[in-house]
């Protein structure tokens, strides 16, 4: 796997969180600095040009109230304007790490992090680095995108490549985890705008006062410590795809601001009054009925009329069971590539526990179920029980069921092996003791 170019800094007063955080990042990007005092901060920064910087907001025993983070923060922004600053701060002081939002940082981390949330912020982080500077990114290699083989899904795909070649607005609408993000970004990739910026909004994480300074921007002086003219996501996304990720999640008296961006094609920084113009493409998704929401008026009809040029549903994996098994290969080989492995399989008992596992939060549940698996098991080689899916109440009774007779030749193995003993056989098939005693008896295994 090619290494991103990009040079970072981590800021932190522990070691231990320096080390940590470049043995993760020296993976994926080519040149880490780390510090421990704040004070280096302004000598490596004129030395080199550095993408992100990675900065803690307390550096003081006894003062945690985030102000030297703040200081520091103001202090890049102004000495390396195009340098994204990330704030890592611990749960409790998130209020800190919003008010430095507001004053310029791109994003926080909660410290302990996942590393798949942090690695995510810090990709997002150089390529707006890159950006803003105007310096070409080396890229990742193209990305794969899992189809399938289910008559939904197929249609699904054949609607987004035919409308990815036109500049239609795109509703993605689909439950929790069906990879709305991934279709979206499979639509950015498949269009002309393939080589400029596909931009992410979450908006459902987004506050009522954060909604306009992050979508619209703001000029310098428009609130408190609002130092310097800042573009929106909408001007970040200039000539690209902007994906408005849960866009049912906003509330009614923002939508007609949405609206008019939308309807005028122009946008206008907090604090200004020149409409600036866009040329963006629109992909917005939900998991909300967005339809029985106009209908109770919690969502504009207008601005559902203005984001559903075309309107695309991505099926649940409970109603594409033939595609669960193809998929879960992928997922795993995907993770093992991450984690630089390979040759990493499912036994060849896995099959049909996959296919029956309800998996009530479709893909992003089977990639957190694989990725945990794939962690734990040994030998490359992940069972039934790495993956955590026996525990379940949707098994149907039916003892000809081939599921079933796995699941109960499994239980009698390790009742075997452990002696009888329940808390050491619940342990290893990764049942609660209630779970497995309820198996015993359906089973009749008490003897």
């Amino acid at each position: 796997m090619r290494k991103k170019q990009a040079q970072i800094l981590i800021v932190d007063d522990q070691e231990e969180i320096l080390f940590s955080a470049k043995m993760i990042l020296k993976k994926y990007f080519e040149t880490i600095f780390t510090t421990s005092s704040p004070k280096q901060i302004i000598s490596i920064l004129n030395e080199n040009e550095i993408n992100v910087v990675l900065l803690d907001m307390n550096y003081r025993i006894g003062f945690e109230d985030g102000r030297e983070g703040i200081h520091w923060l103001k202090e890049i922004k102004t000495l390396s304007p195009n340098t994204i600053v990330i704030l890592m701060t611990a749960f409790g002081k998130i209020d800190t790490a919003v008010e430095g939002i507001k004053m310029g940082a791109f994003d926080y981390v909660l410290k302990p992090w996942n590393n798949e949330k942090l690695l995510e912020i810090i990709d997002k982080a150089v390529a707006e680095s890159r950006k803003n500077s105007k310096k070409p990114i080396i890229e990742k290699a193209e990305k794969r995108y899992f189809v399938g083989t289910s008559q939904k899904i197929k249609q699904a795909y054949s609607i987004a490549e035919r409308v990815a070649k036109t500049d239609a607005n795109v509703l993605i609408l689909g439950e929790n985890g069906t990879g709305k993000y991934v279709f979206a970004e499979f639509i950015h990739q498949n269009s002309e705008r393939k080589n400029e910026p596909f931009v992410h909004v979450d908006l459902g994480s987004l506050s009522d006062n954060l909604f306009e300074s992050e979508l619209f921007g703001y000029a310098r002086g428009a609130f408190t410590d609002a130092k310097t003219d800042t573009p929106g996501r909408f001007e970040n996304a200039q000539n690209g795809t902007i994906f408005l990720d849960e866009i049912g999640n906003i509330p009614l008296h923002l939508q007609s601001k949405l609206l008019h961006v939308l309807q005028t094609k122009n946008v206008t920084r907090l604090g200004e009054s020149k409409a600036r113009p866009l040329n963006v493409r629109i992909i917005s998704a939900t998991n909300n009925d967005i339809k029985a929401e106009v209908k109770n008026k919690a969502f504009r009809e207008d601005l559902l009329y203005r984001i559903n040029t075309m309107e695309i549903n991505l099926p649940p994996l409970r109603e594409r069971k033939e595609d669960i098994v193809p998929m879960a290969n992928f997922v795993l080989e995907q993770i093992a590539e991450k984690y630089n492995q390979e040759n990493w399989r499912f036994e060849e008992n896995v099959a049909p526990y996959l296919e029956k596992y309800p998996w009530k939060g479709n893909v992003r549940e089977m990639e957190n179920k694989i990725e945990r698996a794939l962690i734990l098991a040994d030998n490359n080689t992940i069972s039934v029980h790495d993956l955590d899916i026996l525990d379940f109440e949707e098994i149907q009774e039916n003892d000809e069921n081939p599921l079933s007779e796995l699941e109960k030749t499994a239980i009698e193995k390790a009742l075997f092996k452990h002696h009888g003993n329940i808390s050491k056989t619940a342990e290893e098939l990764g049942l609660s003791r209630a779970a497995l005693y309820r198996r015993i008896e359906k089973y009749d295994l008490k003897n």
